[in-house]
């Protein structure tokens, strides 16, 4: 227990700050965070075409299936990231950390916008692809939580959960944007252009985000609560990954709960839903991205009324019956869209999905730093949320596709969310730490005034 109480212990309360000051600092987090997931979201959409482009077999199936494992690839690397980048977080700042991973992540995304395929340079072209994928998979690793953690600990009091909830904001901004580009891409250029050069587009737009992210990264300031403690030790923290894992290890299965099924529905509705509505729905492409859109609209006012919420009645209280209603939901949905598909009915249920997905994650960055004390908040937010979204999140898309081609059914996506949703239930309400915070929800924030 002891263990447990100094998890949510933070740093003594920071001194005041202006507005202009939590508004630079709310803007260099999510900068980046909104480009990963710009990213990752046109990888998806432009799935079928990146096969052509790279990755060209006789067999539709091995070439998409050879996509998204080049996807899941960028994930596989995320947790090494987590640590390692986490670990320099919490040890050199967030500042420098986060100033560091926005030019990383934009010469990933350059160089998946910049290379050449395989009819042009051979094999050497999904080589490329991968590194760029690798490279992009260790900065992120470190991304999310670095930028979480600097916006929770730029928050007021009882403000904690709303600030954070910016994080998930900036992937709503992404989530827009890049089904828009991707709609006027798909509708406005021949196939033939399409697979050429139009691809390309919202990669080598998504990189000239770096410059400026980095400027804007690079003129903020550091995170009141690291630098308080960073004082009060007298030296940077640390700690090693065995005294973190003996610590905090039941804080950072609670983390990976929090995580799961909302990383779930996150990837499969938003990155792999393109995917099936064509293959598996056989419905055009545009039906999907128009959807999408309209989800990132939702998800910009959703994500901080979320917060909001979590701010006045408490996250983890919140968590269960949001979740448990997503989990008896996801079956249903499904098959009323399975039994009659079309637009509407895509776009129906992309909507419910929506709004329960705002409802779950907007509190999520609150909530995994909520668990970890400043000295270690970096790291342990980083592997607890790379971990759960690398297996339930970034390998979704390979594994529902391979389940569905193995099983024939096409219902293998809402049995995955409620696998998914199960386990989460099971790591929260089973940890001390998820107990604790049910309870007393009111605990950490109060200890932060």
């Amino acid at each position: 227990m002891q263990t447990v109480m100094q998890a949510v212990t933070p740093a003594a309360a920071a001194p005041p700050l202006s507005r202009s000051q939590m508004r630079r600092a709310v803007l260099a987090s999510v900068i980046g965070n909104g480009l990963e997931w710009f990213d990752f979201l046109i990888y998806g959409y432009f799935a079928k075409v990146i096969a052509q482009v790279f990755f060209p077999a006789n067999n539709s199936f091995v070439s998409i299936t050879l996509t998204l494992a080049t996807f899941a690839i960028g994930f596989l690397v995320r947790p090494l990231g987590g640590i390692v980048i986490g670990a320099c977080a919490d040890r050199y700042g967030r500042r420098k950390t986060l100033s560091l991973l926005i030019l990383l992540m934009a010469l990933s995304t350059l160089m998946m916008g910049l290379t050449p395929g395989y009819a042009t340079i051979g094999i050497a072209a999904p080589l490329i692809v991968i590194v760029a994928r690798i490279l992009q998979g260790l900065s992120v690793g470190g991304e999310f939580a670095t930028a979480a953690a600097m916006l929770t600990e730029y928050a007021p009091p009882r403000r904690k959960m709303f600030f954070g909830s910016f994080q998930m904001t900036s992937q709503a901004v992404a989530l827009l944007l890049s089904s828009f580009c991707a709609l006027l891409l798909t509708t406005r250029l021949s196939h033939e252009s399409l697979v050429s050069w139009g691809w390309r587009v919202p990669f080598l737009l998504g990189a000239l985000v770096g410059p400026v992210g980095f400027y804007i990264r690079h003129k903020v300031g550091e995170s009141p609560e690291f630098l308080q403690l960073r004082e009060r030790l007298g030296h940077a923290p640390r700690q090693s990954l065995r005294t973190f894992i003996r610590e905090r290890g039941d804080a950072a299965l609670c983390a990976m709960g929090v995580i799961i099924v909302g990383a779930a529905t996150n990837y499969l509705w938003h990155s792999y839903m393109p995917l099936y509505v064509e293959h598996q729905l056989h419905l055009p492409l545009k039906n999907a991205l128009f959807g999408t859109a309209i989800s990132g609209l939702i998800g910009i006012a959703g994500y901080p009324l979320a917060g909001r919420l979590a701010d006045r009645f408490g996250a983890y209280r919140l968590f269960f019956p949001v979740t448990i209603a997503w989990v008896c939901v996801a079956y249903p949905l499904f098959a009323w869209v399975l039994a009659a598909p079309s637009a509407e009915r895509v776009f129906t249920a992309q909507m419910i999905a929506t709004v329960v997905l705002s409802l779950m994650s907007g509190a999520h960055p609150g909530m995994l730093t909520q668990l970890f004390p400043t000295s270690t908040r970096s790291t342990g937010v980083a592997l607890s949320y790379n971990v759960a979204v690398t297996l339930f999140g970034g390998l979704a898309p390979l594994t529902v596709s391979t389940l569905i081609d193995v099983t024939g059914s096409r219902l293998v996506p809402a049995w995955y969310l409620i696998c998914a949703g199960v386990i989460s239930l099971l790591l929260v309400g089973l940890t001390a730490s998820g107990r604790r915070l049910v309870r007393k929800p009111d605990l950490w924030l109060a200890d932060s005034q």
